[in-house]
C-alpha cells in the first residue's frame, strides 16, 4: 500500500498540475470572449462569473481525460528517468502490478468525469441556456454604460448616454441613432435629447424610453430631404418580454432524457458514457508509452503520446457527428474504444514479453 500510495500522489499530483494549466487556459479565452460581449453591453459584467462557471463542468469532462493521460506520462516518465522504477522493479515491480495500481487514480478519475459528463455538464449548459433568455428579457437601457457609444442588439440602435443614475436611473445627454423602413428604403433617425428614464405602462406591460427636451432628425446622410422635429416629451417603444423558453439543446438535455430518443439524442448519451471509458483506456495507453530511457530525456515519448490521444478523441467525434446525422449506429463508438482497448493491451503485452526476454536472455548468459 506505501507504493500505491506513493504512485497515485505522484499521478495526481501531476494530473492536477495539467488540468488546471489547461483550464486556466481554456477559461482565460472563455473569460476574454465574454467581457468583449459585455463591453459591448449584451449581457451585465456581473454574469460573466456565472457564465464561466456554468460551464466549468463542459470542459472538465474532456480537460480531466487529458490530465490524466499526461500526469501519468509525466509522473512515470520522472520515475524512469530518476531509475526509481528501476528500484521498484528490482524489489518486485512487475507490469501487471504497476498497470493495476494505475488503475486506482484511473478509476477515481473517471469517477469524476461520469459525474461532470452525466450530471453536472448539461445542468450547467442548461442554466447557461436559461440565463440567456433571461439576459434577453432585460431592458435595453438597462445594460447601457456611460460615456460610450453601443450597439444593441435588438433595434439596430446605437446609443450614448453621457451620464446615468444608477440608482433612479434616469440619464442625461442622451443620443440614439438607428435605421428604420420608409417605402420600400432605409432611412436614418438620430434623435438627441437632454433626459431620459424608463417606463413600463401599468396596464399593458408595454415598455417605453421616454426622452425629455430634445430633437428628432429624420433623413439620409448626404440628402437634402430631411426632417427636424423638436419635442418636450418622447417615448420610444422597446421590445416586449418573451417568455422563458424549455431549453433542447442537445448538450443541455437531461441524461435521462436522452434515452429511448432520436439518433442525435442516442449519440449524445453514449458519448456522456464514453468520456469515462476513454479516461480508463487512456490510463492503461500511458503505461507502457510513460517507460523511458534516461538517455532520451523525460519528454522523449511526450509528443507521440499527444498525438495518439488526439488521434483516438477526434476519431470518437468523428463517429459521433456520423452518427447523430443518422448515418450510423451507436456501436461504432464503442468499436473505437475497443481498438484502442485492444492497443494499450498490445503495448502492455509487448513491454511484458519483452522483459521477460530480456530476463532469460541474462540468465541464459549468468549461467
Amino acid at each position: 500500500m506505501i507504493i500505491f500510495r506513493y504512485l497515485a500522489k505522484e499521478v495526481l499530483i501531476s494530473m492536477a498540475a495539467v488540468t488546471l494549466v489547461l483550464l486556466l487556459i481554456i477559461m482565460s479565452g472563455r473569460f476574454i470572449s465574454y467581457l468583449s460581449i459585455a463591453a459591448a453591453g449584451e449581457i451585465p459584467m456581473e454574469a460573466v462569473f456565472y457564465y464561466l462557471l456554468f460551464r466549468m463542468p463542459g470542459f472538465l469532462e474532456l480537460i480531466l481525460p487529458l490530465g490524466l493521460f499526461l500526469g501519468i506520462l509525466l509522473a512515470y516518465g520522472r520515475l524512469y528517468l530518476e531509475s526509481e522504477m528501476v528500484v521498484l522493479q528490482a524489489t518486485g515491480m512487475s507490469q501487471r502490478r504497476l498497470t493495476v495500481y494505475t488503475l486506482g487514480p484511473a478509476v477515481f478519475t473517471a469517477l469524476l468525469v461520469s459525474l461532470m459528463s452525466l450530471y453536472l455538464s448539461p445542468v450547467g449548459a442548461n442554466q447557461t441556456e436559461i440565463m440567456l433568455q433571461q439576459q434577453r428579457n432585460i431592458g435595453e437601457f438597462d445594460v447601457i454604460t456611460e460615456g460610450r457609444f453601443q450597439t444593441m442588439p435588438r433595434g439596430n440602435r446605437v446609443t450614448y448616454i453621457e451620464n446615468l443614475d444608477s440608482l433612479s436611473g434616469t440619464m442625461s445627454g442622451v443620443f440614439i441613432s438607428e435605421k428604420i423602413k420608409l417605402e420600400n428604403r432605409e432611412q436614418a433617425v438620430m434623435v438627441v435629447a437632454e433626459n431620459g428614464r424608463s417606463y413600463t405602462n401599468p396596464e399593458t406591460g408595454i415598455r417605453y424610453l421616454v426622452l425629455d427636451n430634445g430633437y428628432r432628425y429624420e433623413g439620409n446622410p448626404g440628402e437634402a430631404d430631411y426632417r427636424q422635429i423638436r419635442f418636450q416629451e418622447y417615448g420610444i417603444r422597446l421590445p416586449d418580454q418573451q417568455p422563458i423558453q424549455q431549453v433542447n439543446e442537445l448538450y443541455s438535455l437531461p441524461t435521462t432524457a436522452l434515452i429511448d430518443g432520436s439518433a442525435a439524442e442516442r449519440a449524445q448519451l453514449h458519448w456522456r458514457l464514453s468520456l469515462p471509458m476513454l479516461t480508463l483506456i487512456v490510463a492503461l495507453l500511458a503505461v507502457p508509452l510513460s517507460k523511458t530511457n534516461p538517455r532520451q530525456g523525460r519528454y522523449a515519448k511526450l509528443i507521440p503520446s499527444i498525438l495518439l490521444y488526439m488521434a483516438y478523441l477526434m476519431l470518437l467525434t468523428n463517429v459521433r457527428k456520423y452518427i447523430e446525422s443518422d448515418g450510423g449506429k451507436v456501436i461504432l463508438l464503442w468499436l473505437v474504444h475497443l481498438l484502442f482497448f485492444a492497443l494499450a493491451m498490445g503495448l502492455l503485452y509487448v513491454d511484458g514479453s519483452w522483459k521477460k526476454l530480456l530476463g532469460r536472455r541474462r540468465a541464459d548468459h549468468a549461467a
